[in-house]
């Protein structure tokens, strides 16, 4: 057992990320261990670029509330206590709701050195369409 100390606060690369966006990392796994583990704080409107990951993603949501979509059009509502899976290899995105800011806990894995690809930036247009999906199910949840 080891302690792994806590490392500064980091704003996320504008190159992969939309908006206001912070970093803890919290592990960055050496052979044997493959895990990486953050925690990402999302300003509202902030989000990933479009990604995927070889082995997949969890993330959990701890505060705020969130969005999960990708490219088929599936969007899902994160709140506090949620967690969401991403299979390996789907593309996707996630970020704050329009009106919140959104912290959650992203866990993947390195396979063969990478723990993801990288794509293009999230549209407005996307991002919008993805927010009313998510909106409308919530109205639809508490009806």
């Amino acid at each position: 057992m080891h302690l792994i100390p806590s490392t500064p606060t980091a704003k996320a690369p504008e190159d992969r990320f939309t908006g206001d966006v912070y970093l803890d990392m919290l592990h960055n796994g050496q052979a044997p261990s493959a895990l990486v583990a953050a925690i990402v704080r999302f300003t509202p409107g902030a989000r990933t670029n479009w990604h995927s990951h070889p082995l997949g993603q969890t993330l959990h949501c701890s505060d705020g509330i969130g969005i999960v979509a990708t490219r088929d059009g599936h969007a899902i509502l994160m709140r506090p206590g949620d967690t969401v899976h991403t299979p390996p290899g789907e593309e996707h995105w996630h970020g704050a709701t329009q009106s919140n800011m959104m912290c959650h806990l992203a866990l993947v894995e390195h396979h063969h050195g990478q723990s993801a690809t990288w794509l293009e930036a999230v549209t407005d247009q996307d991002y919008e369409t993805a927010h009313t999906i998510v909106i409308h199910q919530a109205k639809e949840t508490h009806e």
